[in-house]
């Protein structure tokens, strides 16, 4: 299971927003935004920061992607 951020990317674009100013409007450290870059868990407070930033849910920030079943 892997989180995915694109719909964030989406958000940022749409809204004409770079990183530095997701950074400052969600109060986020480089540290996460680098996180968020490589797809990497973050805590649920600055998914709850980024979400109050866009006014939209989890859902429309991130996906979780599970893994596929191993068939042998």
């Amino acid at each position: 299971m892997r989180i995915c951020y694109d719909k964030l990317r989406k958000l940022m674009i749409d809204n004409k927003m770079k990183r530095c100013d997701l950074i400052r409007a969600a109060e986020l450290s480089e540290y996460t935004a680098t996180k968020i870059n490589k797809d990497e868990p973050i805590s649920m407070d600055k998914i709850m920061r980024i979400c109050q930033v866009f006014h939209c849910d989890i859902g429309d920030v991130c996906e979780i992607i599970l893994d596929e079943p191993n068939v042998n």
